[in-house]
């Protein structure tokens, strides 16, 4: 590495943007965390760390670390999003101190660990390592961002190493798992038939077939040519991280993907130095005063501490360069460590060819009856009403419009939680309302619920509305409150 390069505002812009990403990622925990994993939610947490105690005994904090073991009551959670908005939004505001992102990560790994099926995903095992490795980015005596340290060069470099695993894994996953990435005619259907399109997605996926092949074959070209040069020289290394960082910003106007692809602008950002930033805004350049010997020596307890970490990032990455190259199956979003410390990632290893949805629907009249009343229930995110627009909510993410979108993929037997919902919908409960974008029984609950299969297509230019929708027949039966097919579910989930 050139002697002159240096990474002071690259740790600035790195860590501002983390702090915009680490607000967003609380808040969401803080508005939906009650209805899905609250005392009243989808998956309860409580019940679920009994079951992880009885399981492992007095090892189960090991197993599963969280902060929750100690308290998982509402006020708790609640707490948590909380303290992690407002520290999020210090950071953001120039808060540059290891202690604050050390509490960041440990109440995100907690919630991620408490948060089951719900936080599951690529994106939050990539919040956990950027939020480890943002530890040793910040140092430990000092909270503003000026007059710090030079950072750590080997935490630089280890940020890098984690962009060219991020995105050669999501590469090599899809010549993996699916031969229309080969083929390149993934895209024709893949705008279509991801979990939560937006207007954008209906606007790609309207390109004709040459678009869709020059947008796959860039796809490889961004994730399995341009990581390598991450380790290059200076003007190589410059003109990738502004292709990976195009591609996200692409990858955003074509749907919502959580803050999977904001996280991953700013994890772009590592590979840039000082110069970069420079030019782009010279007045940047007076917060690059020279350092002071003492100042730029780190305390010996520092040093040793970020070199026991990378010691430990180093040694936690051997089974990921398994995975990536030598396994004879390749995993996509695993972690190895319950902390989640160093991650294999992975994104869309195959694309579906058809939308198939499942449609919650009410009736005030008697299920039994062939004349009955059907009412659609409406989520904000998940494709219902035709003529609705499809929602644009990145980097916010709806956790449970997105995981509805699993369920006719996996079945009603993977997601048990489904039940869970129609019972608490026939029973009116208010968290399970607040889900709704619309409700068709505000006054009085429906007698039954049913999940009805639809097959959904974009509309061509010209078609009324956003979607064409064709019924499939049931994937869920008529169920009422007391039903006790019901009942024994919910009571076998430990829900009733």
């Amino acid at each position: 590495m050139p002697a002159a390069e240096r990474h002071d505002l690259t740790r600035f812009v790195l860590l501002r943007g983390l702090g915009v990403v680490w607000f967003v990622t609380f808040l969401i925990w803080w508005r939906q965390a009650p209805l899905l994993v609250g005392s009243a939610g989808l998956t309860p947490m409580t019940p679920f760390l009994d079951q992880v105690s009885e399981a492992n005994g007095a090892g189960a904090p090991w197993v599963l670390p969280t902060l929750f073991w100690f308290d998982a009551s509402d006020a708790a959670i609640a707490a948590v999003g909380l303290v992690g908005m407002a520290l999020g939004a210090a950071v953001a505001l120039g808060v540059t101190n290891a202690a604050v992102q050390l509490v960041l990560w440990a109440l995100y790994v907690s919630l991620v660990n408490a948060g089951q099926l719900w936080y599951g995903f690529g994106w939050e095992m990539l919040m956990c390592e950027m939020g480890f490795l943002a530890i040793f980015l910040a140092p430990w005596r000092t909270f503003g961002p000026r007059g710090l340290a030079p950072p750590p060069r080997a935490v630089v470099w280890a940020f890098r190493w984690l962009v060219f695993r991020m995105l050669l894994g999501a590469g090599l996953i899809k010549l993996r798992g699916d031969p229309c990435w080969t083929d390149l005619t993934c895209l024709v259907t893949h705008y279509e038939t991801q979990p939560n399109p937006h207007p954008g997605s209906w606007l790609f996926h309207q390109a004709p077939l040459a678009v869709h092949q020059l947008g796959a074959l860039t796809n490889h070209v961004v994730e399995l040519v341009l990581p390598w040069f991450a380790f290059g020289p200076r003007w190589p290394r410059r003109v990738a991280a502004v292709g990976m960082l195009a591609f996200q910003l692409l990858l955003i106007t074509s749907g919502n993907l959580a803050f999977f692809n904001w996280l991953a602008l700013v994890l772009g950002l590592a590979v840039f130095d000082d110069d970069v930033f420079v030019r782009l805004q010279p007045r940047l350049r007076g917060w690059l005063r020279p350092v002071a010997p003492r100042e730029g020596r780190a305390l010996q307890g520092s040093r040793l501490l970020t070199g026991a970490a990378l010691a430990l990032v180093l040694w936690r990455s051997v089974p990921v360069v398994d995975n990536l190259f030598f396994a004879e199956s390749q995993a996509m979003n695993r972690g190895y460590d319950p902390v989640h410390l160093v991650n294999t990632y992975g994104a869309f290893g195959s694309v579906g060819r058809e939308r198939e949805e499942l449609v919650l629907q009410g009736t005030p009249d008697d299920p039994d009856d062939p004349d009955a009343a059907w009412l659609d229930y409406e989520f904000p995110c998940k494709p219902g009403d035709p003529l609705r627009r499809p929602c644009l909510i990145t980097p916010y993410h709806l956790h449970l419009d997105w995981q509805l979108w699993f369920v006719p993929l996996q079945g009603i037997d993977r997601n048990p939680w489904v039940a869970h919902l129609i019972a608490k919908l026939l029973r009116q409960e208010p968290l399970a309302v607040s889900a709704l974008s619309h409700d068709p029984f505000p006054h009085t609950p429906p007698r039954a619920i049913r999940g009805a299969r639809y097959r959904y297509r974009f509309t061509a230019p010209g078609e009324p509305g956003w979607w064409t929708r064709e019924p499939l027949g049931l994937r869920i039966r008529p169920l009422t409150a007391d039903d006790p097919a019901l009942l024994a579910a919910l009571e076998r989930h430990g829900w009733r």
